[in-house]
C-alpha cells in the first residue's frame, strides 16, 4: 500500500520543515512495516511537499499513525503547514518501474 501526503507549509517555514524532517526521516523509514518512503518538493512552488511511502499493509500504516513516534512527529510539523494536510492510500493498478 503507498501513502501520498501533500504538505502545503507556510513560506517562512520551509527550512524549519527540512530541519526537523531530517532529525527523524531515518526512524520513519525503519518503522515496522515501512518498505521505504520519501520526500519529494514541488519544483515549482518549494513550499509544497509530499511524503510518498509504502507499507506492507494498512494495519502497519495505522499502527504508525498511532505510535509515538508520530505523536512526537505529527504536533511539530502541523504548526508549519499554510493549509490542512491532505493524504491518500493507494493500491497500484500498473508499475511500469517493475518491467523496465
Amino acid at each position: 500500500m503507498t501513502r501520498l501526503v501533500k504538505l502545503t507549509l507556510k513560506e517562512d517555514k520551509i527550512e524549519d520543515f527540512i530541519s526537523h524532517f531530517d532529525t527523524v526521516k531515518t526512524k520513519i523509514n525503519a518503522f515496522p512495516g515501512c518498505k521505504g518512503m520519501k520526500l519529494l518538493r514541488d519544483k515549482n512552488t518549494p513550499g509544497i511537499v509530499f511524503t510518498f511511502s509504502e507499507w506492507e499493509s494498512d494495519e502497519d500504516l495505522e499502527n504508525y499513525r498511532k505510535s509515538d513516534l508520530f505523536a512526537s512527529i505529527w504536533p511539530t510539523v502541523k504548526l508549519l503547514f499554510d493549509q490542512k494536510a491532505e493524504a491518500w492510500s493507494t493500491e497500484t493498478y500498473f508499475d511500469g518501474f517493475s518491467i523496465k
